[in-house]
């Protein structure tokens, strides 16, 4: 097992971040990624989709541990764009995280951006999608961070890496789906189908010639680097008659955990090993909804792939379907994850213990009033809504991070609550309508350079009680615990585990629930927060924290020149 940080677990992770800046100047690794749309059929029909090199999904980008490398991106599609490298620490550099008016401009059609992108304490695997609207449903691919050069996994090397992204499929075009919800203020329709690698499997319409195909040999080892890319489904995932051992988690590698099923949420990777040690036969893998949401439609559908043995049998026309928890198994879902540990001498710095920054946010959807004249899709005639601390955020039309570099005025507001300000039974069964109603505003939280913080997601129940995957770009965190009902600072904070929690960039947070995290803000720079459902995404459930310089090289860097303008 790799021990190379182990003996120097003690120190901040701001040194192993910024001291990997500048270090890769010969030799410099080159993507080219060209937005266009390419026609594509599923489920008995087709239709243009927004690609990236007419691949869907699409392109891997494959990086070791600590390079940097650089994608030209080029939009020749119809629509503004933005790609953001999720999980990808960004050390000073905000300028290519991508969400749109938080840390650039869009690409504007015929546009190009030249993104740098550190590679710092990741390892494992992540990935990148689009960060404009809903353009992410099919533009997206899957990011391999190797370990350092001569060096080897914390677990013994697979024979073969395979790629199991996960996402949704819809027949209309995506961007209807999208400006529909968005006008008539209620939920988006449903996808048609949930893919394995792009493909709905065998139990979909006109899908079973195209279903994807794993071949493996009997006795071989098999690396799933899987990534969640659905837009709005936390995820089941199994292998008929096999396990499953995670050994890593949003390109932190853990502890070995072998399961039947892991779940998945929206944003999150694992690298998981599939051992062929089964009879030779054809096998599913097979994956469908976690959504424990009362009244809120979603995709009940399975997809499937199929795993085929090389070694000579019978093939199976009609493989048994792997065990799958039930969608609404609230506890299969928590009980999967407070079994991920990390793996203490691979994490780049201890578990803060010394906080000097706590924040709770509660997390809400919320409706606003139908405007006059109008007929509104949201309960009871109104229009759905979510919020963070009771914001519910709204896009400027110049992007944060260059108003903060810049000081420009009036773009966004500070002052974001640290806690929330409105004190009720966030979970209690029935609560007031008029709780119901956020405000509106571009508020973001400012966070001192060096600050231990922890950040507590609290759930509520407003309107309705859902689980929130919560992403934090630019920085990894400590999950240290999850919990059901209202947060107790008092009785929790005793159960937290601060000896081997996970690393995580994305957190789902139980429906009427919570979950804490603790981590250090020692990377500068402007950096998205946000729910990784994406209906709750474009309703408001996201904020900005803006982490301040440190001194000397633990400042941003300067601006691109060829950044984006608006």
């Amino acid at each position: 097992m790799k021990m190379w940080l182990g003996k120097k677990i003690i120190f901040l992770q701001t040194l192993l971040c910024f001291s990997i800046v500048g270090t890769n100047s010969h030799g410099l690794k080159e993507y080219h990624f060209v937005l266009k749309e390419a026609h594509y059929r599923r489920l008995c029909s087709s239709k243009p989709i927004l690609t990236v090199n007419g691949q869907f999904p699409g392109p891997t980008v494959r990086a070791y541990y600590g390079e940097t490398i650089y994608v030209n991106v080029h939009n020749k599609g119809k629509y503004n764009i933005t790609l953001h490298w999720h999980g990808v620490k960004q050390p000073r550099n905000p300028w290519s995280d991508g969400p749109e008016y938080i840390t650039q401009c869009p690409i504007k059609p015929g546009g190009k951006f030249r993104q740098m992108l550190i590679f710092s304490i990741e390892e494992g695997t992540i990935w990148w999608h689009a960060h404009s609207d809903w353009a992410r449903a099919t533009v997206h691919g899957a990011i391999y961070i190797y370990p350092r050069k001569g060096e080897s996994y914390p677990f013994p090397t697979p024979d073969e890496e395979v790629p199991i992204v996960l996402g949704e499929w819809w027949k209309s075009d995506v961007s209807d789906v999208y400006e529909e919800f968005l006008r008539n203020g209620g939920s988006p329709n449903e996808s048609d189908a949930i893919t394995i690698n792009g493909q709905p499997g065998d139990l979909y319409p006109c899908s079973k010639s195209e279903t994807f195909k794993l071949n493996v040999h009997y006795g071989k080892t098999y690396h799933l680097r899987m990534v969640n890319a659905a837009m709005n489904l936390v995820l089941f995932f199994a292998v008929s008659k096999h396990n499953l051992t995670v050994a890593g988690v949003d390109s932190a590698y853990s502890k070995p955990l072998t399961r039947d099923y892991i779940c998945i949420a929206p944003g999150q990777t694992a690298d998981v090993l599939l051992h062929a040690n089964q009879e030779p036969n054809d096998y599913y893998m097979a994956a469908r909804a976690y959504s424990s949401a009362l009244g809120v439609a979603f995709n009940n559908g399975i997809t499937t792939a199929r795993i085929h043995y090389h070694e000579n049998h019978a093939p199976n026309k009609s493989p048994s379907l792997p065990y799958l928890p039930l969608y609404n198994d609230t506890k299969a879902v928590f009980d999967y994850y407070v079994s991920i540990k990390g793996l203490n001498e691979a994490d780049p710095y201890q578990v803060p213990t010394n906080i000097t920054t706590h924040m709770l946010t509660t997390l809400s959807i919320n409706t606003f009033p139908c405007p006059e004249n109008q007929t509104c899709a949201g309960p009871n005639g109104t229009r759905l809504a979510s919020s963070v601390n009771n914001i519910s955020f709204e896009n400027p039309t110049i992007d944060i991070l260059e108003a903060y570099y810049y000081h420009i005025k009036g773009v966004y507001h500070k002052g974001l609550p640290k806690f929330p300000p409105l004190k009720f039974d966030f979970n209690a069964e029935y609560l007031p309508l008029e709780l119901q109603i956020p405000k509106k505003g571009t508020k973001v939280a400012v966070i001192k350079f060096g600050s231990t913080v922890e950040l507590v997601f609290q759930g509520t129940n407003l309107v309705t009680g859902i689980d929130h995957p919560m992403h934090l770009h630019g920085t990894s965190f400590f999950a240290v615990e999850y919990g059901f009902g209202n947060f107790d600072k008092h009785k929790d904070r005793k159960t937290y585990n601060l000896i081997d929690p996970p690393l995580m960039n994305t957190i789902l947070v139980p429906k009427n629930g919570w979950a804490s995290i603790r981590y250090r803000a020692s990377n500068p720079g402007v950096w998205f927060v946000h729910c990784h459902l994406d209906r709750h995404l474009s309703w408001g459930m996201e904020t900005v924290f803006i982490v301040r310089n440190g001194e000397g090289d633990a400042e941003i860097l300067p601006l691109p020149p060829d950044m984006p303008q608006c």
